[in-house]
């Protein structure tokens, strides 16, 4: 068998059929490889084995015994039972005790007279020594010698806890991981014999033996050290050649022109760019001034100008004779950004327009819902070049699209969007266009490496003069109903003074979502569901919250709602009387989240505010405190003081900084979704690296990756790591980096 092979040989053959199934449907894991790479989550010490007269408390022991009797007990009026089984060993005795389902199987198998192994950690429990639901296996009488080898295996060792499911349990999970194991003597090693050398690497299959089957815990150290190592190191193998490749395509570099567009611009700003304004902008020129198509993330804090950089670049480009299209997620948004960007340029917006300033160039918005009159002419602007700049949503993309000379792509949010939809807009130039990806999630620097890999970032952390501080507090609803009273009181105050105010909810709350109770059944026990435990009740809905805010608490203050399922129009007329400030209160979903810019908005009240993530609420803040006054923001919940829901809302009131906030929300959430599929393409590939702990080992890794693949960019001379790639890089994550 060849040195790849044994690791695609599909588990069927060695583990059956069943067994087979159950891994591939629940753990994903089909092949050897899989399963050789499906590592320990952790292990238990197991403590050599022990006298029941010499236990000691509070520590993992393993003992041999007999089981004396065993008892089932009924307790809490016959709706409980516990099992309690005694053992001696003829130094003394012990007492094991097992609950609820985990009694049948105990009880079936701890007969008196059998003699087993038991590990579990030693507790008093009515001044007598028990270990609760111990792990025990039985050994067989019959064959003193394998009884003694199971003892001695089981015993003094590191057990692997591997991660498992409902249907195969860890033990289980084990014993296939040992039908598979001779297969790590085939490993093929991606690391170049320098670099292991040179850091003194473990050889992989000796780091595969020793991270499932360690004898010590520097055993696992070792194997951690090198599997980690090798994930970062391929990972960024791959980027670095797509970075690489990237260098190799050719664009049209698009450099300033004095007195064109972009001077008339900033001479015309009412305001000094910031320093961090001037440095990412520069870094951007640089980069639109070469021969190769920009790749470059711009990251900024909620509200720290990054529009204001991004449209400075597409005056740039149309200054030097391209267009620039800007995508956003959501038509609200694509709106907004229109608005705002039109605003910003005034006249010089109006190019060929009477009032229209002579430098300047026609800005278009192409959206989805725009009637037909409409989107014939702004389709017929920038086939003809009349509009350098255009700004819509996903429509941008369809084939009818054509561009007279597309210079710039500005991605806005890039983790809303598709892989295929960025490529989609970049295939529309005559030659690759220069790509600018935008985020108001702050990203840690090693997830920015890793997710966003194949872009050079920037960093925008300081924010505009003029900026009011927000005051965050958590209001707990169900401890103190009278906080959320004054909730309440507090944003009639706010729009007393002049100001206006957000209400967030996690759900709509329209028909649709409730035609399931028609019959009444469903809508009655969900109800039920509800007054029992209040975490099953539904989430708080716009709709229904705005009907108790006209009635009660904010009647006679002008209240309306927003949300993605209304008709565009009406979005956008609400939107635009909000920011007239004619309306007081908008009830609305997270379509307000990104992007949506009203200054004079100072209060923000989020309902259920356990139900949204770390980085939503930070980014839903980030809409109030938009002018001179000061914002506030109030985070309404009824989760229980001690809950991690509490802990995470505690952690957005204590802190602005969204970094920080995104490392909390990493060391949350773990690696989950932070790398989901359509992100980096490469998600099921870590397993032993985490991007929150292993920041040096990404790091690292980044420079060497970054120096072989400018010594040898299609790596002849390492075989084994263009291996390790093509099976890292199935079809789907290639095509992912290749669209980039």
């Amino acid at each position: 068998m060849d040195r790849v092979s044994s690791f695609d040989e599909p588990l069927k053959k060695l583990l059956g059929g069943a067994t087979a199934k159950v891994m591939a449907e629940h753990l994903d894991l089909h092949t050897v490889g899989d399963l050789l790479h499906h590592y320990p989550r952790r292990y238990e010490e197991r403590g050599k084995l022990t006298a029941l007269a010499d236990l000691p408390l509070d520590e993992h022991v393993t003992v041999v015994a007999q089981v004396a009797d065993a008892r089932i007990l009924m307790f809490n009026n016959g709706r409980g039972k516990r099992l309690e089984v005694t053992l001696t060993d003829g130094s003394g005795r012990l007492q094991l005790v097992f609950f609820g389902h985990g009694v049948h199987k105990p009880h079936k198998e701890l007969l008196p007279g059998r003699q087993a192994m038991f590990a579990g950690k030693a507790s008093v429990f009515n001044r007598k020594m028990q270990l609760a639901h111990p792990t025990y296996q039985l050994l067989d009488a019959s064959d003193a010698d394998e009884a003694t080898e199971a003892v001695d295996a089981f015993a003094g060792r590191l057990l692997p806890i591997y991660p498992a499911c409902k249907q195969l349990d860890s033990w289980r999970i084990a014993k296939a991981v040992d039908a598979v194991l001779p297969s790590a003597r085939d490993a093929v090693d991606p690391l170049p014999a320098s670099l292991r050398e040179g850091r003194g690497f473990t050889p992989l299959p000796e780091a595969l033996l020793k991270v499932h089957r360690p004898q010590t815990k520097a055993d696992v150290e070792d194997a951690r050290a090198r599997l980690k190592w090798d994930e970062a190191f391929v990972l960024q193998v791959a980027l670095a050649r797509r970075r690489y490749a990237d260098t190799q395509l050719p664009a049209v570099a698009r450099r300033p022109v004095a007195d064109g567009l972009l001077d008339a611009f900033d001479a015309k700003l009412p305001f000094t760019l910031t320093e961090g304004q001037k440095k990412v902008s520069k870094e951007i020129f640089d980069d639109l001034a070469t021969e190769h198509p920009m790749h470059r993330l711009l990251q900024g804090e909620v509200g720290s100008g990054k529009t204001m950089v991004a449209l400075r670049a597409m005056l740039t480009v149309v200054d030097a004779g391209g267009q620039a299209a800007m995508l956003a997620p959501t038509e609200v948004l694509a709106q907004q950004h229109h608005r705002s960007i039109t605003e910003m340029m005034g006249e010089l917006a109006e190019g060929g327009m009477l009032g229209g300033s002579d430098r300047g160039t026609k800005v278009v918005l192409l959206t989805g819902s725009m009637g037909m009159a409409a989107r014939r002419q702004a389709l017929l602007d920038l086939v003809t070049g009349e509009a350098g700049i255009v700004i819509g949503t996903h429509a941008l993309i369809e084939d009818k699209v054509q561009f007279h000379d597309l210079g710039l792509v500005v991605v806005d949010e890039q983790h809303r969007f598709g892989v295929e939809q960025r490529d989609a807009l970049r295939s529309k130039g005559k030659q690759p266009p220069h790509l600018l990806v935008m985020t108001a999630t702050p990203i840690p620097r090693t997830v920015a490496m890793t997710v966003f890999g194949d872009l050079e970032t920037s960093v925008l952390d300081q924010l505009p003069a003029g900026r009011s501080p927000i005051a965050s507090h958590v209001v707990p609803a169900k401890d103190k109903p009278h906080f959320l009273s004054r909730a309440w009181e507090r944003v009639r105050e706010e729009v007393g003074n002049g100001h206006q105010a957000y209400v967030v909810c996690p759900r709509i709350g329209d028909d649709a979502e409730e035609a399931e109770g028609k019959g009444g059944k469903k809508a009655k026990a969900k109800k039920q569901a509800a007054d029992e435990d209040p975490e099953k009740r539904p989430p708080l809905a716009v709709l229904e919250i705005a009907d108790e805010l006209r009635k009660g608490a904010l009647a006679g203050l002008s209240v309306e709602v927003l949300h993605g399922r209304m008709h565009p129009d009406a979005k956008d007329d609400v939107m635009r009387r909000f920011a007239a400030g004619d309306v007081d209160v908008l009830v609305a979903t997270t379509v307000i989240e990104v992007g949506v810019n009203v200054p004079n908005a100072t209060a923000m009240v989020i309902m259920d505010a356990d139900r949204f993530g770390v980085s939503q609420l930070h980014q839903l803040r980030g809409r109030v405190g938009r002018g001179s006054a000061p914002g506030l923001c109030l985070l309404v919940s009824e989760a229980h003081e001690a809950s991690p829901a509490r802990a995470r809302l505690s952690a957005v009131a204590a802190t602005l900084d969204g970094f920080e906030l995104s490392r909390i929300d990493l060391e949350q959430r773990r690696e989950g979704d932070v790398l989901g599929q359509a992100q980096s393409g490469v998600r099921s590939s870590l397993r032993m690296l985490t991007v929150i702990d292993d920041e040096e080992v990404i790091a690292a890794a980044r420079e060497e990756a970054v120096a072989v693949v400018a010594a040898d960019p299609e790596l002849e001379h390492l075989p084994e790591l263009r291996t390790v790639l093509a099976a890292l890089l199935d079809k789907d994550r290639e095509e992912y980096l290749d669209k980039g």
